[in-house]
């Protein structure tokens, strides 16, 4: 076993061979939005997403199911083709799944991945003079709570599916691609080293401890290190800010908050909607990169060359307390 539960890392990883090491995850929930179709493609992105975030190429999925038994098979059928469009869209083979009776709908995967030993990103491993670059906006958690209640506008249902069916496949392919960042980070599969990158020193995503609880397990995992975030630099989601200044809060960003607000010291004046948002549990959130600070210019362009909104948040510093700062 290369990675277990030692440090909260995102999927566990157990070395086969010694070029190759499975990845393995499961990940499911209830509805979070109205459309099956829409539900089944965010539950496989949030499934596949912790594959991604070890560095690793999804290979198998088995589907979790769980559904009424008076239920409307149609909709279930659109669940199960959203999900398949995402897995096909990744590469994933479904090669069988489970199903029980169950009053509440829920659905998910169980994934499984690939990866040489020598390539697999933890979540620990951060260093000192790392920048912090995040590649999704903030936002899905407080906005799926508004569509739950029947209060959300388009314009925000859009923005949030859009970047919880947007699978992290080309963020990891071009951290992952090659032993140096840059144009070679895009390299085919073919072409990368067996060696780990020299820049990008860990990985994790950002899913339902939010972007603070997810950055603190980063840390603890490393050795002797902090960091500075920069709420302003901070993505969000349209319609994120709003969701907060009108209560709809979910239970989860309550919970994030109470348990991890202890470490972190406000350094400047930081709105209250923007405090929250950084604790708000995201569905199929963004990948969390600390890079060298030499290469994360590089890296932001290769990311967004490749479409994917990478962004400059913060950094990783020698080990301070409070264990997170956040500036403007």
């Amino acid at each position: 076993m290369l990675v277990g539960f030692d440090h909260a890392d995102d999927a566990g990883v157990y070395q086969i061979a010694p070029d190759a090491a499975l990845v393995q995850t499961v990940d499911f929930f209830t509805p979070i939005v109205d459309d099956p179709y829409t539900f089944g493609q965010i539950a496989a992105a949030n499934s596949l997403s912790d594959i991604y975030a070890m560095g690793a190429r999804p290979l198998t999925a088995l589907a979790l199911v769980c559904f009424p038994e008076k239920g409307d098979l149609e909709i279930l059928e659109r669940i199960l083709a959203g999900g398949l469009s995402k897995m096909m869209e990744a590469g994933c083979t479904i090669i069988g799944g489970h199903s029980i009776r169950d009053d509440e709908t829920k659905f998910g995967y169980s994934v499984t991945g690939t990866v040489n030993p020598t390539r697999v990103l933890k979540n620990g491993g951060a260093r000192a003079g790392d920048r912090l670059l995040l590649t999704k906006a903030l936002g899905t958690g407080v906005i799926s709570t508004a569509i739950k209640k029947g209060v959300a506008k388009q314009t925000w249902i859009d923005a949030a599916v859009a970047s919880m069916t947007t699978l992290n496949k080309t963020a990891a392919e071009v951290v992952t691609g090659s032993g140096r960042v840059g144009t070679g980070a895009l390299a085919r599969p073919a072409e990368r080293s067996a060696t780990p990158n020299d820049a990008i020193h860990a990985l994790t995503d950002i899913t339902g401890f939010g972007l603070i609880g997810h950055l603190r397990e980063m840390l603890l995992a490393s050795e002797n290190v902090s960091a500075e975030l920069h709420a302003n630099c901070v993505p969000l989601l349209d319609g994120a800010i709003e969701c907060v200044h009108a209560g709809y809060v979910p239970g989860g960003l309550k919970a994030n908050r109470d348990f991890a607000e202890c470490v972190v010291d406000y350094k400047e004046k930081i709105s209250d909607g923007m405090k929250a948002l950084l604790f708000d549990p995201q569905t199929s959130g963004g990948l969390l990169i600390p890079v060298a600070k030499n290469r994360a210019a590089e890296l932001v362009d290769a990311l967004n060359a490749a479409d994917v909104s990478a962004v400059e948040i913060g950094n990783v510093l020698p080990n301070t307390k409070p264990l997170i700062s956040v500036i403007t």
